[in-house]
């Protein structure tokens, strides 16, 4: 099989092309390198499968020019929103790379458009009486951030009722894993906490949960959704709750430092957590890593 994977040298999408040289897939890269590195693809590239690397813009014109030329059966959209990156410096770009990789994809046809996507900034503070989250509850964007993932899980499902371009979306949980940048999410912060032994900040009161989901467990479910799921919005996450608080006590330990408190972000939710009920019916997936083991996987 012959896929692209966009946004393919960032934390996700390395990981990813690793998964696919394994299987044996040739993998095109396209990654500008603005938030992703080359250094992530260091694995991929000593597994000497067919990997290459394009260091373009996926939203310029050269990106549709390589599809054409590389006539992949699947495209990995991981591009969309980089993680740290503020929503005004990176909106136009989401928009703009989406836009691109679904014209691609419609004018070579035949091929199927894997999206992930955050699944906190769309479906936003959710009532605890709703959670754990599924897949009908009402979109209710978190913020800049929140409202462009509408946009484009909107934009996925206009291609394919008017251009019948194939799509699955996965609504992801908080993934964490190694090559997660400090500034992209809690695990990472407080993993870089711990490494520099530095104290870590906490904002609000650490009572505010997420369900967290390690790298390759996200990995599998991107790999299920180029065969199944197709025209659906679902929901990749563990079904379990754990607060900030929990998550530093298990990452540091008994001895570990109390984190400096500061204040809660605007738009930051009080509690989420997914069903992945639809994951096992639509993918046949399930997660199998337990966040007990987060000093492990991620340290």
């Amino acid at each position: 099989m012959n896929v692209l994977v966009v946004g393919g040298a960032g934390f996700i999408g390395s990981h990813l092309t690793e998964r696919l040289l394994a299987e044996g897939h040739a993998v095109d890269v396209v990654d500008l390198l603005t938030s992703g590195s080359l250094s992530n693809l260091a694995d991929a590239r000593s597994l000497g499968g067919n990997l290459k690397i394009h260091t373009l813009d996926a939203g310029a014109d050269e990106l549709q020019a390589l599809v054409a030329m590389r006539s992949p059966d699947v495209i990995y959209h991981l591009a969309v929103l980089p993680p740290g990156v503020p929503a005004e410096h990176c909106a136009g770009d989401a928009m703009r790379s989406t836009l691109a990789v679904l014209e691609a994809a419609r004018s070579l046809g035949e091929v199927k458009v894997v999206v992930a996507l955050s699944a906190v900034t769309l479906y936003g503070d959710v009532p605890a009486k709703d959670q754990p989250v599924k897949e009908s509850q009402p979109w209710n964007p978190v913020g800049v951030h929140g409202v462009i993932t509408r946009a484009l899980a909107d934009l996925l499902a206009m291609y394919r009722e008017q251009h019948s371009v194939e799509f699955t979306a996965l609504a992801m949980a908080n993934v964490y894993g190694p090559r997660q940048r400090a500034d992209a999410g809690v695990v990472g912060a407080f993993a870089n906490a711990l490494q520099e032994g530095i104290t870590p900040m906490m904002h609000g009161d650490g009572r505010q949960t997420r369900d967290f989901l390690f790298i390759d467990d996200a990995v599998d479910a991107l790999v299920r959704g180029a065969h199944k799921g197709s025209g659906l919005v679902v929901n990749v996450g563990t079904g379990v709750a754990t607060s900030i608080r929990d998550l530093w006590a298990l990452m540091a330990g008994p001895d570990g430092r109390a984190p400096s408190p500061s204040p809660r972000r605007q738009h930051d939710v009080s509690r989420f957590v997914l069903s992945p009920t639809r994951a096992r019916i639509h993918l046949a997936w399930a997660p199998w890593t337990e966040l007990t083991a987060v000093s492990y996987t991620h340290l």
